[in-house]
């Protein structure tokens, strides 16, 4: 009797079986460290310290902390500014290290799967 196409045993292949285990450990050390970035704290300071912003691992404001000598009524616009300039930042040193901890479970290969 002629041999049908498929696999030996009906059963997926011994890669394919170690692909799919590597890419659900995978999957589950990406959450693990998703949840760890979500509450981890990113803070940034404009105007000398003057203005401080503090941002979550989402992506959220948390604190905003203002020195008094930087609140001058007659200087509003500087003010939003430092607030701006602090924000931004806090919110780039959140995606860099989301960034990162995506490039160390990646392997560097831009979210891609090793396969």
């Amino acid at each position: 009797m002629a041999k049908r196409g498929g696999f030996p045993g009906g059963g997926m292949p011994g890669n394919m079986n170690n692909l799919m285990k590597q890419a659900q450990r995978m999957q589950r050390q990406m959450e693990e460290s998703q949840k760890e970035l979500e509450v981890k704290e990113f803070v940034a300071k404009a105007g000398g310290g003057a203005v401080e912003v503090t941002v979550t691992g989402k992506k959220e404001i948390t604190k905003v902390k203002l020195s008094e000598e930087v609140v001058d009524p007659d200087d509003i616009e500087m003010l939003e500014d430092l607030v701006m300039a602090a924000a931004n930042e806090a919110l780039r040193m959140a995606e860099d290290a989301s960034a990162e901890m995506m490039n160390k479970m990646t392997g560097g290969l831009g979210g891609g799967f090793p396969f």
